[in-house]
């Protein structure tokens, strides 16, 4: 089923309608959807290069507003919305674990490494943002800048290079952003503990 649900989306990138599948997939994306934007994003960029920064930014403000919607879900409507979505995509648990455990100070971190490299997964951030009551001004300054640094990274990148970077962000992007984020958070604990 992934597959043919990734599958579909990358088709979507060739149709006319793409610019509105992209705002659609990347509104979703951030509260409830499976499939990352990234994957009609790139090859969208690499066929119009020359509209790569009009895509980056519409990946950008709907991915904002889908967040600010999951932030919402999980503020208003934990029990009878989040909970169940959650449940679907089995991150219940996940997101269990990380309310019990994270302050506001941990959950705007995670929502940058989520923003940048999916870890956890941006819809869990998301809820979780708003199920543990983050500040909603701060929660979209954060996401504002994880996800357009995201966005407009993969934009230049794929503007620079071309289809030849193509392989080598589906297969090492997320390790990259991972190390990144990895990196952050121990920047993090490092100056929590030292400080």
């Amino acid at each position: 089923m992934l597959r043919r649900l990734y599958d579909w989306t990358m088709s979507l990138a060739a149709r006319p309608a793409a610019e509105a599948w992209l705002a659609l997939i990347s509104f979703i994306e951030s509260s409830i959807f499976l499939v990352p934007a990234d994957v009609l994003f790139i090859p969208m960029v690499l066929s119009r290069p020359k509209r790569a920064w009009r895509y980056a930014l519409i990946a950008t403000v709907t991915s904002v507003l889908g967040g600010i919607a999951g932030w919402y879900l999980g503020y208003f409507a934990f029990e009878t919305i989040a909970r169940p979505i959650l449940e679907f995509y089995g991150k219940l648990n996940a997101f269990e674990t990380l309310r019990h455990s994270s302050d506001a100070n941990v959950v705007l971190l995670l929502l940058i490494t989520s923003g940048l490299a999916h870890l956890p997964p941006i819809k869990v951030v998301t809820i979780l943002s708003g199920a543990v009551h983050v500040n909603l001004w701060l929660f979209i300054a954060s996401a504002i800048v994880a996800r357009g640094a995201r966005f407009f990274a993969l934009a230049w990148l794929l503007r620079r290079y071309g289809e030849p970077i193509r392989e080598f962000i589906e297969k090492r992007l997320g390790l990259i952003a991972s190390l990144a984020a990895a990196a952050l958070i121990l920047l993090y604990v490092a100056f929590k503990y030292l400080h």
